[in-house]
């Protein structure tokens, strides 16, 4: 197949590319490169197999392609909050531009949706029939609603044209290619830990996530894609081994002998206190459940910054 990666030169979508080019795939980029990088898919240029458009989904694209994996979109706070209102055209015109492109061609077309759907969550673990608890004019709304607006298309598409979609939700995924300066929690606490400064920790650290490492992650995200027309989802991906920030923090300082010391701020606007997927429908649907524990997976991470920090 030749497929089209959205955001394909991101810390997610380049993964993506590695798996398709070694299942056979041929593979088309469409990055904007606003905080994707063309380090992450140096080692695939010269892939025969492998084509980078720099473009912003923003605009349509026409090409011939037989299915679409659609990615882009700024993922960290950072980032999304230093744009919001391209963060969230790129989620809402960037996702009618590609289900127009699905339709034309009639293939399918994967939805990287977000656990952030379901705001400050007033249950869990998170499944996927809770509506969630988002505030729709705060400082996260241009990702979160964007986000949320882009499900909508996804499944009107779907009802009124006919279009075969696939919605997963991402939850917080980690390992290397993260961006440094990113702002998500894993990539901090590494980077201040292998520097010896100071870990910066919200609150007081007792709001929880769920850490998925990326190669679980892209798995299930093949396994949707390849998983028969009906089942449209949404389906939640993540690992449903909860922490708190605390403890993580104090786990990679433990990992790389840091002697970083905690160091405690104020929370931001909207942070979700908790964060845990239930994974029933991807398992019994997908036969899918993560199989990398934290400790090897922040282990892989830690060394990935190891290399990048000493460059």
């Amino acid at each position: 197949m030749r497929i089209l990666v959205t955001g394909g030169a991101g810390f997610l979508g380049s993964h993506l590319c590695d798996e398709l080019i070694v299942s056979g795939h041929e593979v088309v980029v469409a990055d904007n490169l606003y905080t994707g990088s063309k380090a992450n898919i140096a080692h695939l240029l010269s892939n025969p197999n492998f084509e980078f458009i720099r473009h912003d989904v923003t605009f349509p694209l026409y090409l011939e392609v037989d299915a679409i994996y659609n990615l882009a979109c700024p993922a960290s706070p950072i980032h999304y909050q230093r744009h919001p209102v391209q963060t969230i055209k790129t989620s809402v015109v960037g996702a009618v531009n590609m289900l127009g492109l699905a339709k034309r061609l009639n293939i399918p077309i994967l939805q990287a949706s977000t656990s952030e759907v379901y705001g400050d969550p007033k249950v869990s673990p998170q499944s996927e029939d809770y509506w969630g608890n988002v505030n729709p004019i705060g400082i996260r709304a241009c990702y979160d609603e964007g986000k949320r607006a882009a499900e909508t298309l996804f499944f009107d598409y779907a009802r009124q044209y006919g279009v075969k979609v696939k919605v997963i939700r991402i939850f917080n995924t980690y390992g290397p290619r993260m961006h440094q300066n990113d702002g998500r929690v894993v990539s901090n606490f590494i980077v201040q830990a292998l520097q010896g400064k100071d870990i910066t920790i919200y609150g007081e650290g007792l709001q929880t996530r769920s850490f998925c490492y990326v190669s679980d992650l892209i798995q299930g995200m093949t396994l949707m894609m390849s998983s028969n027309k009906s089942l449209q989802g949404p389906i939640n991906l993540g690992n449903p081994r909860e922490f708190t920030i605390k403890s993580l923090a104090e786990k990679i300082i433990e990992m790389t002998g840091s002697k970083s010391k905690l160091v405690f701020q104020d929370l931001p606007s909207d942070d979700p206190k908790q964060r845990r997927p239930d994974i029933s429908k991807a398992q019994n649907l997908l036969n899918w459940t993560p199989q990398i524990e934290i400790e090897e997976g922040l282990m892989k991470t830690v060394e990935y910054f190891k290399t990048i920090l000493k460059d």
